[in-house]
């Protein structure tokens, strides 16, 4: 089977416009997260990771949604050897809400039902980029980025493309906020991931844009060596109460990189610091005998950012084990889960070669992906 790798990528978030921005603050305990008082998102103060006021072109011809989505690609693609215009490439974007925030501004039309409409988006952007296959894209939930990635690793090794340009992003409106505060789920403070004392999430603005391709480039590369997507078939919004189905999600993407648990470095966890959430990831890491793998959630840094999460923190992940570092996780300080899992509390430099990324959310979907040093990197 074709190998897939990670050739190029972006993040665009408050912590910077550009990956290495984004890593450069990680390593240095930066946070995008703070407290905002603003009224036209909610009435009382919240935290959440959120762009400045003035970030936001002022331009009818793009929503906030697509011109964060046009950012992150227009900064990969500067200077990328890929030909965009190529019959064997294809853009795929993910998202949970796209521009579902003109609801709150604009008045009900035909019109306005086209233009939330998520291909409208997806279509408007692939022509400004000169993309000449109709574009995909992947809205499921909390998984979108990586069921994109696992999209574009699957197109690329089916034959029908060599290169997939994969970018997601979301942003935080009252509609969006106001849906997470009504499951009383959002932390009145910054959020604490796995911890004994967690309450709750921090949501966050964000795109991020990754190149797949079957080519692999000069110098150390990032392979995506599997992935699999399952689904708990349990509830509209609680996780399952077993962690058995991202359980199966994460041992089938195992099985299919040739990997056993001795060989997975470390786990970027979903961890959106609900009580739920984190203990049912809990248990699907220790299902998988993984428990003591060093474990980390970069929600205390960028909040939550919904179709861009799954992106930003395999991004994150790719970037670790390039530079053998794991990114602790900000907020936790005490174990709160029944199963206990080696969950990182400061930074850790030692040789990396593999990564688990996991992710879940409402409806009870679950993926899991596999990043890996390729083998001639290693040796």
């Amino acid at each position: 089977m074709k190998k897939v790798y990670l050739v190029a990528d972006n993040i665009t978030s408050p912590l910077g416009a550009t990956t290495a921005q984004n890593f450069e603050h990680l390593v240095n305990d930066v946070t995008g997260v703070r407290q905002h008082n603003d009224k036209a998102i909610s009435d009382e103060r919240f935290f959440a990771s959120l762009f400045e006021k003035g970030y936001f072109q002022t331009d009818k011809c793009w929503t906030k949604f697509e011109h964060l989505v046009i950012a992150s690609l227009t900064e990969i693609l500067y200077g990328v050897d890929k030909n965009i215009s190529d019959k064997k490439t294809v853009l795929i974007i993910s998202t949970t809400k796209g521009n579902i925030s003109l609801l709150e501004t604009e008045e009900p039309s035909p019109e306005l039902d086209a233009r939330i409409a998520l291909h409208t988006s997806a279509k408007k952007i692939a022509r400004h980029f000169g993309f000449v296959n109709e574009p995909l894209v992947i809205s499921h939930a909390c998984i979108s980025g990586l069921a994109a990635m696992i999209t574009g690793m699957r197109l690329i090794q089916s034959g029908q493309y060599d290169h997939v340009v994969v970018a997601g992003a979301d942003v935080i409106s009252k509609f969006v906020l106001s849906g997470f505060q009504s499951f009383q789920a959002v932390s009145p403070g910054l959020c604490k991931p796995f911890d004994a004392n967690r309450d709750g999430i921090n949501l966050g603005e964000g795109a991020a844009t990754v190149i797949l391709s079957a080519e692999k480039t000069d110098g150390e590369t990032i392979e995506l060596a599997s992935g699999a997507v399952s689904n708990d078939a349990n509830h509209i919004s609680g996780p399952s109460r077993t962690g058995e189905e991202l359980y199966f999600a994460i041992d089938k993407t195992m099985k299919g990189a040739g990997l056993q648990a001795g060989d997975i470095d470390f786990i970027s966890a979903h961890g959106t610091a609900t009580i739920y959430n984190d203990e049912m990831e809990a248990k699907a890491v220790t299902l998988a005998g993984l428990q003591d793998v060093p474990l980390n959630s970069l929600k205390g840094f960028y909040g939550h950012t919904l179709g861009a999460s799954g992106l930003i923190e395999a991004i994150v992940s790719a970037q670790s084990l390039k530079q053998n570092i794991i990114i602790p996780t900000k907020g936790f300080s005490k174990q709160g889960d029944a199963n206990r899992v080696n969950v990182c509390s400061q930074l850790i430099s030692k040789p990396l070669n593999s990564c688990l990324k996991i992710a879940s959310g409402f409806g009870g979907c679950n993926a899991a992906i596999i990043l890996t040093k390729s083998q001639q990197d290693i040796s």
